[in-house]
């Protein structure tokens, strides 16, 4: 698994959302998840990133932002 944070932006309510923490925690990938429902900073972030709308999941690793992340981009990502 990567040496780099895994940071996930996103909302319990969100099925893209359920699906990529599914994924990483199948992995065995640890992360820090932040609710955008929860947190503003948070929902800042991914506001930014996607020039204006709220996106979900936004996810970072390392230096890497992914986007909604297919299973096969996030797995990519991961190594």
């Amino acid at each position: 698994m990567p040496a780099d944070p895994i940071t996930v932006y996103g909302a319990d309510w969100c099925g893209d959302t359920r699906r990529t923490l599914k994924q990483l925690d199948a992995a065995g990938a640890a992360y820090n998840y932040i609710n955008i429902d929860e947190d503003a900073e948070g929902e800042k972030k991914v506001i930014e990133f996607s020039k204006g709308k709220r996106r979900i999941p936004l996810v970072e690793v390392g230096d890497k932002s992914l986007c909604v992340p297919s299973e096969g981009e996030l797995l990519g990502a991961l190594k």
